[in-house]
């Protein structure tokens, strides 16, 4: 699928792929491993096990992958990216220094200063549960939402929607200045772009928002084909606004 075109002055991140030229998706067959080399599936563990500290939320470990430099990011496999992030994060807030990641081991009073940070660890009785727990999104509504199913909206462009320049946002570029019509609200929900960045949680409402896909995509002529996103209240402009 060709991607949509931006105006010159939107600028699109290394991470942001979505409508961009590809290939065939490869599926792989049944009954094989869910994890293709071993060191994947502590990766996962060791990743879930740190948020456990409760020192991020889940979309500031998303930001931390973002951040990735560009060749870095396009280089690095799936589980490769969440290693990274996650020495990112670890850094940041100071329960590892560059020099203890790069030796493997933990320098004078390192120990001591970990443990200041570590919670009571889950038994691994607990650990199904809280991860079918997960980390629900929905808040009380305390505001009535600003648009209506069939409403027409415009989408801002992902560098109006982020609340810190460059920072992070679930607005995807393709869809930037493109017209949607609501089809559905999902309530009140955090808004990534803020929780992101410590600036809180910011609940808005979130609305499911659907597009023609040649009005994405001029060049799919002919096509029927439609794309629903679910996008935040600050993403979206009436087009009488």
């Amino acid at each position: 699928m060709a991607g949509a075109k931006l105006p010159p002055s939107a600028e699109r991140r290394a991470h942001d792929m979505g409508g961009q030229p590809g290939g065939p998706v490869p599926i792989d067959p049944q009954g094989q491993p869910v994890f293709a080399q071993d060191w994947q599936a502590r990766a996962l563990a060791v990743t879930v096990a740190a948020g456990g500290l409760g020192k991020w939320t889940l979309d500031e470990s998303r930001h931390a992958r973002e951040r990735l430099p560009a060749e870095d990011y396009m280089a690095y496999g799936y589980y490769e990216k969440w290693m990274a992030g996650l020495a990112t994060l670890l850094v940041e807030h100071g329960l590892v220094t560059m020099d203890e990641l790069r030796s493997g081991q933990l320098a004078a009073g390192g120990r001591q200063r970990a443990g200041q940070h570590d919670p009571v660890p889950l038994t691994a009785a607990q650990v199904r549960g809280a991860l079918a727990r997960g980390g629900p999104s929905r808040r009380p509504d305390r505001t009535p939402p600003r648009y209506a199913c069939g409403q027409k909206v415009q989408v801002l462009s992902p560098e109006s929607a982020a609340r810190q320049p460059g920072g992070h946002t679930r607005l995807p570029s393709y869809a930037a200045y493109q017209t949607g019509v609501i089809i559905c609200h999902h309530g009140t929900h955090v808004l990534p772009d803020s929780n992101a960045h410590g600036l809180g949680e910011t609940p808005e409402h979130l609305y499911g928002v659907c597009f023609c896909a040649t009005e994405l995509w001029p060049e799919q002529v002919g096509s029927t084909d439609e794309v629903c996103l679910d996008l935040w209240e600050s993403y979206l402009v009436a087009l009488d606004e």
